[in-house]
């Protein structure tokens, strides 16, 4: 595993072993970030279920103001940790070792997000618990786009009755992104 593009191109990025981490592959991470590629400089960045915190390290690599990279797994955390430190990202990053709800809640009034990539445990259902907390969060700006990793079989049906718009599916052999934009009561209404 490897940062594809940018100042940090090339550089090998450490991981855990084992069943609780599935890293995007370098396929997937190109194709999802020439999606992104107009969103990424100066963006802030939040990294959610960050795993080894490849993705946030890619945007930062790319151009990207500042990641945030929330982690619960204390040996993931490390490795982010390691990785931000070999990458030279410290100064435009923050990495927080807790759940994603008790850290997003942390982050309120802080930080404001142009981008917000999660890739949670599959079909346990806490994509969804993430996005309800985002419907109302003020971590988002107006056009915050949010991006979910997910099994082919996720169901997101649900997504505009919290008030996101789908914006489109890309989807893979396993898996699939899943891009989001919260609709602004005046759309809703209007």
């Amino acid at each position: 595993m490897r940062i594809i593009a940018g100042t940090a191109r090339s550089l090998p990025l450490k991981t855990i072993e084992g069943p609780d981490t599935r890293p995007t592959t370098d396929r997937i991470k190109e194709t999802l970030f020439n999606i992104l590629q107009n969103d990424i400089p100066n963006a802030y960045f939040l990294d959610l279920f960050s795993g080894s915190g490849q993705i946030g390290l890619e945007a930062l690599s790319r151009g990207a103001a500042y990641s945030v990279f929330i982690e619960n797994n204390r040996k993931a955390a490390k490795c982010i940790e390691d990785n931000i430190a070999f990458t030279k990202f410290t100064k435009s990053s923050r990495l927080l070792t807790t759940d994603v709800l008790t850290g997003m809640m942390s982050l309120e009034g802080k930080y404001t997000f142009d981008l917000i990539f999660m890739d949670p445990p599959y079909r346990q259902g806490l994509e969804k618990d993430v996005l309800m907390y985002l419907s109302r969060s003020s971590l988002l700006k107006p056009d915050s786009r949010i991006i979910v990793e997910a099994s082919l079989d996720t169901d997101f049906s649900y997504v505009d009755s919290i008030g996101f718009q789908l914006e489109r599916i890309k989807k893979y052999k396993t898996n699939m992104h899943v891009f989001l934009q919260r609709v602004e009561k005046e759309q809703k209404e209007g």
